[in-house]
């Protein structure tokens, strides 16, 4: 087989959130959204891919001395330079070797221009999954199947080589799983009862605004907490939380996310020892998932930390995210005393697709390992469908999912784009009594039947 890049193409999309999305130190209301098209050519068939993504503030690096629009300027600036080394490869023989080629040259580029290792791999990662987009295309086949077939060529013993040997299918489930839970993220600014929104805050827009609104109408029953770092604050928030799952959802299970606020780890076993000596917050912990990224990435890794980890009996499960930034990461942070990492598409799908089959490694021998799904305000048109598609073959049950809350469905979008995207994805989606196309919530899960049934996530 001979794969060769032949031109790429991105557009930016700006969209608006309908209501304030805080994470960490980014309080985000508005951002570029880029969709990048790439024109490959497959045994001389030729096909274009697509993929897409927000040029998010605040997460992929997080420097107070930068405006939110120098750091889209500086993710844009990675996807480009990932565009023209895909062009400059030639060809080769897959889709991973192409990949694995653009990969390693353009995290030796950002170290010699001193960019974040996160920076870089988003860059590779949009590149990466319009290439999977058009292979599949151009070979009439879709993502499942080229997995399981693995024509994508991946080669996991060179990500991680206790896997030596291993094929994708073989720590896989046989297929996509059907319906996938959503994980509703609750922002640290987010209303948890109608009665914590102020008048002027009020939305007349068709879609729930408090958590107990979203609750009641989606039938939800997972959930995502952020966490701002201070413990008075936290404290707080989680008990108000508490009590208002208890009331609409009892049998809720949930994850917190502290975005990298806590400044080491004995700060923040402080804090989980405070939870536990409240006997209404030590009752709710137990429906506790695990922790995401606790502490800032200089110091999750640390030799302080690990040691920390190790001297913690009891701890939560704790994975890690924003560290999780080059393909060693998940090994580093296993042998640090973490459980695992998360995947976002945001990273990269091989890599995704690796760490999940080290950890289903890891558990056959009898190991505590996990793999989570986790969002970046996800949307329509292209990337909410081609990250449900990624989760659904990785079997991951739950997935946090947060692009439905903080934008209007899909009225960004013209309605034609809607129209079209309904028309395909019907199961996802449906048409609001207001008249735009929103997500298809149903009991708390989305369907992922036609994302997995299309080439990847989309078919066009």
């Amino acid at each position: 087989m001979a794969i060769c890049v032949q031109h790429t193409a991105h557009t930016l999309l700006p969209m608006h959130t309908r209501m304030p999305f805080r994470y960490g130190i980014a309080t985000v209301r508005d951002l570029q959204h880029l969709i990048l098209r790439v024109r490959v050519a497959v045994d001389g068939r030729q096909a274009e891919g697509v993929s897409a993504d927000h040029l998010a503030p605040r997460w992929f690096i997080k420097d107070p001395d930068l405006t939110p629009e120098q750091e889209a300027q500086l993710l844009l600036r990675a996807v480009l330079h990932a565009c023209n080394l895909a062009c400059e490869v030639g060809e080769v023989a897959t889709p991973f070797d192409l990949w694995w080629q653009v990969y390693h040259a353009q995290m030796g580029w950002a170290q010699r221009e001193s960019i974040a290792p996160l920076v870089a791999s988003f860059g590779v990662s949009l590149v990466e999954r319009a290439i999977i987009h058009a292979f599949c295309k151009a070979t009439d086949t879709t993502f499942a199947i080229a997995l399981r077939n693995n024509t994508l060529g991946i080669s996991l013993e060179q990500m991680h080589p206790a896997l030596a040997g291993v094929q994708p299918r073989d720590y896989l489930p046989p297929e996509p799983i059907r319906y996938i839970t959503v994980r509703h993220t609750v922002g640290l600014s987010d209303p948890l009862t109608d009665a914590d929104i102020s008048p002027e805050e009020r939305l007349d827009d068709g879609l729930p605004q408090s958590l107990q609104q979203c609750v009641r109408l989606y039938g939800l029953t997972c959930f995502k907490i952020k966490l701002c770092g201070d413990a008075r604050v936290d404290r707080e928030r989680l008990k108000a939380l508490a009590g208002v799952l208890r009331e609409n959802c009892p049998s809720c299970r949930f994850t917190l996310d502290a975005n990298e606020m806590y400044p080491d780890m004995e700060t923040f076993r402080a804090f989980w020892e405070s939870l536990q000596a409240d006997a209404d917050l030590r009752e709710f912990l137990r429906a506790l998932i695990f922790v995401e990224q606790p502490l800032h990435r200089d110091e999750a890794l640390s030799d302080r930390t690990r040691e920390q980890l190790h001297r913690w009996r009891g701890r939560p499960q704790m994975v890690i995210d924003e560290s999780d930034a080059e393909l060693h990461s998940l090994q580093s942070a296993l042998e640090c005393g973490y459980d695992g990492c998360s995947v976002k598409s945001c990273k990269g799908v091989f890599k995704g697709i690796a760490n999940t089959c080290l950890v289903a490694h890891l558990r056959r021998q009898g190991r505590r390992a996990l793999v989570s799904g986790e969002d970046l305000t996800t949307v329509p048109p292209v990337s909410l469908q081609q990250d449900l598609a990624l989760m659904a073959n990785l079997g991951i049950p739950h997935v946090e999912r947060n692009g439905y809350h903080y934008f209007r469905g899909l009225s960004m979008l013209p309605e034609e784009v809607q129209a079209s995207l309904l028309a395909e994805h019907p199961d996802l989606f449906t048409r609001h009594e207001r008249g735009f196309v929103a997500v298809r919530i149903v009991d708390g899960s989305l369907s992922t039947e036609s994302v997995t049934g299309a080439a990847y996530g989309v078919n066009d």
